[in-house]
């Protein structure tokens, strides 16, 4: 057994994992603002509602069911019954991702609330990371380095695409929990990364294309120059 499988470096990106584009789904809702004089607009030239991925492709959302998955497990098996702490990290964690949830579907008319739910999600997450952290402190445990094999290892990892509990179900169920908290430490600063991406994506498509009322203005105003040119 090498080093990394002994310790189940499950790849985490230690601090701001740099996946790219490539690692989140965002489906920039695309519409062309510029109309040619010598053609008709196209119906999809400003769309209400415009298309997007499902939320179900966004690595940011896989992610952070992973962190889900993760903690419910950890929660109930590695801190005391009656310990607050428990419903605050499972919570914490389910707030992280099912704000990602809302807010993707949420942005198929109010790119406003998309923006909002995901800084929401965001910050759970980040509420999440202090918990962990917390535990390994008071316990005099290791915080693994960004830099560290066993980061490294979960980096890795982390690159899997689908993301799912399965690429990380066997280091759960058998290493000790300083180091299961450490590959949460490490999917939560992936997850983080990702939505920070995602949400200034979001900031500039909402600039650029505006919201609801703007769409909605547009179109209309599109289809009457359409009529006028009959």
């Amino acid at each position: 057994m090498n080093t990394d499988e002994k310790y189940g470096k499950h790849g985490n990106d230690g601090q701001n994992e740099k996946h790219g584009n490539a690692d989140n789904h965002i489906s920039p809702g695309s519409h062309n603002s510029h109309i040619s004089h010598s053609q008709p607009p196209s119906p999809d030239a400003h769309p209400i509602i415009p298309p997007r991925g499902d939320y179900q492709t966004l690595l940011s959302f896989q992610k952070a069911e992973v962190i889900y998955d993760i903690t419910h497990r950890f929660a109930h098996k590695y801190l005391g019954k009656g310990d607050r702490t428990v419903d605050q990290m499972i919570q914490a964690a389910r707030s992280g991702k099912q704000n990602i949830l809302e807010g993707s579907k949420a942005g198929l008319t109010f790119k406003e609330s998309e923006i909002k739910l995901t800084n929401v999600g965001r910050a759970s997450l980040e509420e999440l990371l202090a918990d962990y952290r917390d535990y390994l402190r008071v316990r005099d445990h290791v915080i693994w380095d960004k830099d560290s094999k066993e980061a490294q290892f979960v980096r890795r990892l982390g690159r899997k695409t689908p993301h799912t509990f399965e690429l990380y179900r066997e280091y759960v169920e058998t290493r000790p929990p300083e180091v299961i908290a450490n590959i949460a430490i490490c999917l939560i600063h992936q997850t983080n990364y990702l939505l920070d991406q995602q949400l200034r994506r979001l900031e500039t498509d909402f600039l650029e294309q505006g919201g609801l009322r703007e769409r909605m203005f547009q179109a209309r105003l599109a289809h009457r120059n359409q009529q006028h040119k009959k």
